[in-house]
């Protein structure tokens, strides 16, 4: 129940983003609206790590040096979505993102790439897909 929680807070999270990152990037630019939310992010989140230290920094030179880079990835997501947001509105914005992390995530899955369990990919998977694209297609009319 709690991960379920936690995704739906995400979800809602990122459209609120993506919304604020359209307007601040209208008054400062794009790029500049990526680097305020990244440094706003990294301030929040070393908050919260000064308020609650979990984790274990000793661990931190075992993780594999490509995923330390996924940081990064943060930077072309904000671009992207507030892009996508000032061209083609919120609603498609956000419907065409999910249909793009649901594909990767299964093809992450079916694949085991990144190191997780391979997973087996039926009928009702393919079709749900399906479902969201044809949702979207419709959303564009």
């Amino acid at each position: 129940m709690r991960g379920s929680l936690f995704a739906f807070l995400a979800g809602a999270f990122i459209t609120l983003q993506g919304v604020a990152n359209s307007r601040i990037s209208e008054d400062i630019g794009t790029w500049q609206a990526a680097a305020m939310t990244q440094l706003t992010g990294f301030l929040a989140a070393l908050l919260i790590l000064i308020y609650f230290r979990d984790g274990q920094w000793r661990k931190l030179k075992e993780v594999k040096p490509l995923y330390l880079t996924g940081g990064t990835f943060a930077a072309v997501i904000i671009f992207s979505n507030v892009t996508a947001i000032q061209r083609i509105g919120v609603t498609l914005t956000i419907s065409i993102l999910l249909i793009a992390q649901l594909s990767l995530t299964f093809l992450t899955d079916r694949n085991g790439w990144f190191g997780v369990v391979k997973m087996k990919m039926k009928l009702p998977q393919v079709i749900g897909i399906g479902m969201m694209i044809a949702g979207v297609v419709i959303l564009t009319f």
